[in-house]
């Protein structure tokens, strides 16, 4: 029997933004299967591409809210950056990066946007 919180909780944007909201109060970034865990599921990668669903939700409002973007802050465990959905999305435009998703650069510019997160929500209730 499928529990039905359980089922639904990859997409509550309250919940999932909670989340993370506790990760940059803590100055850390979450993995996806971390924060899949932490709602109750296993990793597999339709729950990551759910939940990225619901990151962009996340993002998309903190934005109009004038709040830095959260979705940075979920990364992939082998090496700690965002998936292909973040680099794809409009992030990388706006943010004028058109660098490779993985090395150096990239793990620069990754590491830049979770300070503005971590800054941004340390020290706020």
């Amino acid at each position: 029997m499928i529990d039905q919180n359980s089922a639904n909780s990859i997409a509550d944007v309250a919940r999932v933004r909670a989340l993370l909201i506790q990760a940059a109060k803590a100055g850390e970034a979450i993995s996806y299967s971390h924060l899949l865990a932490q709602l109750g599921h296993r990793f597999t990668r339709p729950k990551m591409r759910a939940v990225c669903k619901t990151l962009d939700v996340i993002d998309e409002a903190a934005i109009a809210a004038g709040e830095p973007e959260l979705a940075v802050l979920v990364v992939r465990e082998s090496d700690g950056l965002p998936g292909q959905g973040w680099w794809g999305g409009a992030r990388a435009f706006v943010l004028g990066y058109d660098g490779p998703w993985t090395g150096p650069q990239a793990t620069k510019l990754v590491r830049e946007q979770q300070q503005i997160a971590f800054d941004y929500w340390r020290g706020r209730d």
